[in-house]
């Protein structure tokens, strides 16, 4: 029987985590070696210039934590300094769409990224290895290459018509990312494409040998405030020596018996307990999977949490958020009367697009019971390769709302909302699922979706990944191409706007691991690369 599990959306990072498993690192071990391996083969998706959360369960040590380590708004940056070149919001309300596009691409889109101290602090506090062996690795990797995969590349050549920048002009944004990213005519590199990058490898060597620090304060930071300032960048040197993580308690609700402990805000954990406090008050499992009532009942629940997000959510460092009324049974209650009356909840918007689900994720549990869970993400990436570092940045400034006096507005110092929710489910006061997802504003709803599918369906996390799944965060309702259309036809006929992906594998992707008494079964989203790897 398997002792041990690991899954990720990248092969290779599952690889290199499950190695670490069976070399006898634990499951922070594992999963820090993963992140950074994802950070070398999914360039766009996360790494040491991104941001995440990390949730990690060490039992025999009595330690149950979070690591936040959200990007920050660079001192430089002021409220209103973008007020004036505002032209639409999302329309699952996950970003801003500025002329010029420059909130979203460039220089002044990155934030003050975390991922990289939050892993250093992870394999102090909890890990058993050395740093050096954890990120060895990530420098072999990215010394010996890796191959583009079909969903890198999909990514890469998404089309956008809705005003971002195509995720191709990012590939092409900087000399340095054109080099590695992208062929002589400027187009993205094609699957099988062979991408060694030497540049982050001897980036990655220096953070092995000196630690976050040469990132943070020393010569890797020297060199990216440099570039920052040559370019008209927001980032500085002063940003990146004043970085630090946030350390909570996980926020913690009930669900038929079971404990859920998620991320704090501004992660998506408090959106995943109030959609689940609002469906404890129906039978789910009655209504049948997927049905129309039960898209309908779930969508409710979903746009009423993300009108929640919208007005009441935010860095808490900065605003009063509300978080014992959102996630209490009293008033999840009054939602649901409002759900069971037939009454649909209205989510205004902008006109716009929606959120690019560059984010990946990593799901671990060893043979002792330690687990972790760790979503890490560029957000949308800026596109920005200092050149001779190798890696890109985040581009979290542009889900900051820049009107200014509002819960997601710009300030220096602050933390943007993100639905990102690490989560573990216990049962009898053990894990019993160990899930998240990459998929921008749609995590949090793939990742109530699986949950829903284990607890109220039984389903396998292998089933409970891939069934079809909708999503709700505007008036609209937003389903996979799987969901057949003569359920979303009772949908339509009952005034609901839907629309169809043209995707099987939408609305996040998520990976999971389920525990039965000492069994293991994971699950990797079949709309990724990923796998589970038991060991």
């Amino acid at each position: 029987m398997a002792q041990g599990m690991i899954v990720a959306p990248q092969p290779e990072a599952v690889e290199a985590g499950a190695i670490v498993l069976r070399g006898g690192g634990n499951a922070v071990d594992a999963a820090i070696t993963c992140g950074l391996v994802q950070g070398v083969v999914d360039p766009f998706m996360a790494g040491i210039a991104g941001f995440g959360s990390l949730q990690v369960h060490l039992p025999a040590k009595n330690i149950h934590t979070c690591i936040d380590f959200h990007g920050r708004v660079p001192g430089a940056a002021t409220p209103d300094m973008w007020a004036e070149l505002i032209e639409g919001e999302a329309r699952d309300g996950f970003g801003f769409i500025l002329r010029g596009k420059v909130n979203d691409i460039g220089y002044q889109a990155i934030t003050v990224p975390g991922s990289l101290r939050a892993y250093e602090e992870a394999i102090a506090e909890f890990g058993t290895m050395d740093w050096r062996d954890v990120v060895q690795p990530a420098i072999a990797q990215a010394e010996a290459g890796f191959a583009v995969r079909p969903h890198v590349y999909r990514f890469w050549t998404e089309q956008n018509d809705m005003g971002r920048a195509a995720n191709a002009d990012r590939a092409r944004c900087t000399p340095a990312g054109r080099r590695l990213y992208c062929d002589a005519d400027g187009e993205p590199l094609r699957p099988g494409t062979h991408i060694t990058n030497p540049d982050m490898a001897r980036s990655l060597r220096l953070i092995a040998e000196h630690g976050a620090d040469v990132f943070y304060s020393g010569e890797i930071g020297e060199r990216i405030a440099a570039d920052m300032a040559a370019n008209g960048g927001l980032l500085s040197l002063d940003d990146l020596r004043d970085y630090k993580t946030v350390r909570v308690e996980p926020l913690s609700g009930e669900y038929r018996g079971c404990r859920i402990a998620t991320n704090q805000p501004p992660g998506g954990g408090i959106m995943l307990i109030e959609m689940l406090n609002i469906l404890e008050n129906f039978d789910l499992a009655g209504l049948g999977h997927n049905s129309p009532e039960y898209i309908r009942v779930v969508s409710e629940a979903m746009k009423r949490a993300t009108v929640d997000k919208d007005t009441r959510v935010g860095d808490p460092a900065f605003v009063k958020v509300p978080i014992d009324e959102l996630t209490g049974k009293d008033y999840a209650a009054e939602l649901a009367q409002a759900i069971q009356r037939g009454e649909k909840a209205h989510v205004t918007r902008f006109e716009g697009t929606p959120e690019s689900a560059n984010t990946t994720h990593v799901s671990v549990i060893d043979a002792d019971g330690n687990a972790v869970s760790m979503t890490h993400s560029l957000g949308m990436p800026s596109g920005v390769v200092t050149d001779g570092l190798g890696f890109m940045y985040n581009g979290c400034m542009a889900v900051f709302d820049p009107r200014p006096g509002r819960a997601g507005s710009i300030a220096p110092g602050r933390s943007r909302f993100s639905s990102i929710c690490p989560t573990i489910v216990f049962k009898d006061g053990t894990p019993h699922i160990v899930i998240g997802a990459p998929g921008g504003t749609q995590i949090a709803m793939g990742v109530l979706q699986a949950i829903l599918n284990v607890l109220d369906f039984d389903m396998s996390m292998s089933d409970a990944v891939s069934a079809p799944r909708f999503s709700a965060t505007s008036d609209a309702i937003d389903v996979s191409n799987r969901i057949p259309k003569y359920v979303t036809a009772e949908l339509e006929a009952q005034g609901y706007e839907v629309i169809r992906s043209y995707l099987g594998y939408a609305f996040a992707a998520v990976h999971g691991i389920r525990i039965d008494d000492g069994k293991l079964s994971g699950g990797a989203d079949p709309g990724h690369d990923g796998m589970a790897l038991s060991v």
